[in-house]
């Protein structure tokens, strides 16, 4: 039921990707598949979305997909994925097939799937290991097993086996944490719709609506920019909902007085833009409210100015945490000077998560934090998120007046060769421009 993302715009960034796994391997055969189709109910399926690994090295959106990838002198790839047949596709849409896929999206050669269990036979033969994503699924690392074990049997023959499995996610989750250019033309892009999907709901937000009728103007804007699905479950989070970090229900109606806080973006071409914004739903901050808000606009400053080449992962976090530390004293919440605060970790009561993540193909996408048991230092082409919040539910030892506050202010920023690019900024996000946009339109 899914026709296929167009081919891509160029080959040339996953050819290169190709290139660069198989120069990392040296010598090897990587195996790379897509993602499974999952029944929804009865005969109705998931929408089927393509693995990330897989989309990265190939483009190729089709389900029963496999990338095979042999290293060597003269690497070449392989892919498999379904032969063209006109009846499923009067039911299910339009297929490739290997010949048409071959010239598409320029691999060396392109089989049909029915065929890659006799290939990798002679594939893996004379081969010194295996790469691929084990762990991912018990089916798939038993069908990996397979392939050795029918080349183990023709040790009489004189042909070997890899006499190793390695995880191939190891070189590519470095691969994909720098982003190219066509990826940060995607993510440029996604991110302008979800700009755009934010503030159409900020000017349709009013008490009354349910917070589903929100999430439904976001999705009507997602899909006007030319995105097909959300990059994760909207959140829609209103009054003490806002305090739920992962609410996805979004079924309470709003109402006046409430804050809504939307944690939203959209995917586009595979990769995730990721954007909250928390505003009053009458337009207008209460004084409690607006104290709060500027304190995690202000945490957020503070990270984003960390966010540069040199400083290391953990240093906007850190700044965001010392900010955020000094409002809760001043705002009652917490007791004793900011950094005891912070030593006790009694800010966790109203901020347990961290202040950021990789994004790109996955919101939360691929990469290490550390490298040798050290936070690792940023570099120009990596893409994070800055999100710091502050979370307050009723409690005895909590004013009154900041019960059921939930804020967290979030953006997408790019590391530069200087500082960062906030790719999101087009998001209201001030007090002034939030005020003047929420119920506008």
């Amino acid at each position: 039921m899914n026709a296929p993302l167009q081919t891509p715009a160029s080959l040339a960034p996953f050819a290169d990707r190709r290139r660069r796994l198989a120069a990392a391997m040296g010598q090897g055969v990587a195996v790379i598949g897509t993602a499974p189709e999952r029944t929804r109910n009865r005969d109705v399926q998931h929408p089927f979305r393509f693995d990330s690994y897989f989309y990265y090295l190939t483009g190729f959106t089709e389900p029963e997909s496999v990338l095979v990838l042999v290293a060597g002198e003269q690497p070449r790839s392989i892919l498999f994925c379904r032969p063209k047949d006109m009846e499923r596709e009067i039911w299910d849409g339009y297929r490739f097939g290997p010949e048409a896929a071959r010239d598409a999206f320029g691999v060396h050669e392109a089989r049909p799937i029915g065929e890659l269990d006799k290939a990798m036979t002679r594939l893996l033969s004379d081969q010194p290991a295996l790469y691929a994503d084990v762990g991912s699924d018990a089916a798939w690392d038993g069908r990996l097993i397979e392939w050795i074990n029918r080349v183990r049997a023709l040790a009489r023959s004189g042909v070997t086996a890899p006499g190793e499995i390695r995880d191939v996610r190891r070189i590519l989750d470095e691969m994909r944490l720098l982003k190219d250019a066509a990826e940060l033309d995607a993510m440029r892009r996604a991110a302008a719709i979800s700009a755009r999907a934010h503030e159409r709901a900020m000017r349709t937000t009013r008490p009354g609506l349910f917070e589903y009728q929100v999430e439904a103007e976001l999705l009507h804007e997602f899909l006007s920019g030319g995105s097909l699905s959300p990059a994760y479950p909207s959140i829609v989070a209103s009054g003490p909902n806002a305090c739920v970090l992962h609410y996805v229900e979004n079924r309470r109606r709003l109402e006046d007085g409430d804050l809504l806080l939307i944690d939203a973006g959209c995917e586009l071409e595979g990769y995730a833009s990721d954007i909250t914004r928390t505003f009053p739903v009458n337009g207008r901050f209460s004084g409690a409210q607006r104290d709060v808000y500027e304190l995690v606009l202000a945490a957020q400053a503070a990270a984003i100015d960390a966010v540069k080449p040199g400083n290391h992962w953990e240093q906007p976090h850190e700044a965001a945490l010392a900010v955020l530390a000094r409002g809760f004293v001043d705002l009652g919440l917490c007791k004793g000077s900011p950094e005891s605060v912070i030593e006790s970790g009694d800010y966790r009561r109203f901020y347990m998560h961290r202040t950021g993540h990789w994004l790109g193909l996955d919101v939360h996408d691929a990469g290490d934090y550390k490298r040798d048991g050290a936070w690792r230092p940023m570099e120009p082409g990596m893409v994070l998120t800055v999100e710091p919040g502050c979370y307050i539910r009723p409690a005895d030892s909590v004013p009154e007046t900041l019960w059921n506050i939930g804020v967290r202010i979030e953006d997408d920023a790019l590391v530069t060769a200087d500082g960062c690019e906030i790719l999101t900024a087009a998001t209201p996000k001030s007090v002034a421009d939030v005020e003047a946009i929420v119920g506008r339109g």
